[in-house]
């Protein structure tokens, strides 16, 4: 089973025009990683529809108010420091990712910002997720070098994809164990409610 540009709309919910651009790349990703069942497309297009927005984001917003940030991350951010870069993505970027994630060279930060469907963040995440989709795809760029491309719509799925594989979801998907995705994807259950909502109208359109 791989889904249609009219199964994306009614499972996801996202305009028309998105599930038709995204719909070939979509189906490259779930044939790739075999994500072909019901319940496992249903799974994936509810957790990557979460991170992405319904399919409509592939680059991270970092466009944050001063408050924003000191809820956000309260250990990097005095107040002073947050009403100085508040709206300023690069700076936060920088101040946030700077020296972690595999990053080390100033301005990686910004370089390496979250990106594709599952955001993928930092130096070292965009070499393992340019490692992972190589086993099945020996001409995959080198996101290091290009990461703007995960930005593009076969990359962003593609990478979500190869996620979705290194992960193992598949097998968590097939044993309905939705909660256990969410903590894989992100370290905990931020945004059960949305991604919960998401995995019951796509099961409903998908594996009936």
């Amino acid at each position: 089973m791989l889904p249609t540009a009219n199964q994306i709309e009614a499972a996801v919910g996202c305009a028309r025009a998105i599930a038709q651009a995204i719909a070939e790349p979509m189906r490259e990703t779930c044939k790739l990683y075999e994500i072909n069942t019901g319940a496992r497309i249903a799974a994936f297009f509810a957790q990557a529809g979460h991170e992405s927005a319904s399919f409509t984001r592939t680059r991270e917003n970092l466009n944050y108010s001063a408050e924003g940030l000191q809820r956000t991350w309260p250990a990097r951010f005095t107040k002073a420091l947050a009403e100085q870069v508040a709206h300023k993505p690069e700076h936060i970027a920088n101040i946030v990712y700077g020296n972690r994630l595999g990053n080390k060279a100033e301005g990686d930060g910004w370089k390496y910002i979250g990106r594709g469907w599952i955001q993928i963040t930092g130096l070292a995440n965009y070499d393992g997720i340019t490692d992972a989709i190589h086993k099945r795809m020996p001409t995959v760029p080198d996101f290091t070098i290009s990461p703007e491309l995960l930005e593009t719509a076969r990359w962003a799925a593609i990478s979500a994809g190869a996620y979705w594989d290194e992960h193992d979801l598949n097998e968590l998907a097939d044993r309905g164990q939705f909660d256990r995705i969410t903590s894989r994807i992100n370290g905990g259950q931020i945004g059960a409610p949305d991604r919960k909502a998401r995995y019951s109208r796509a099961m409903r359109v998908l594996a009936s």
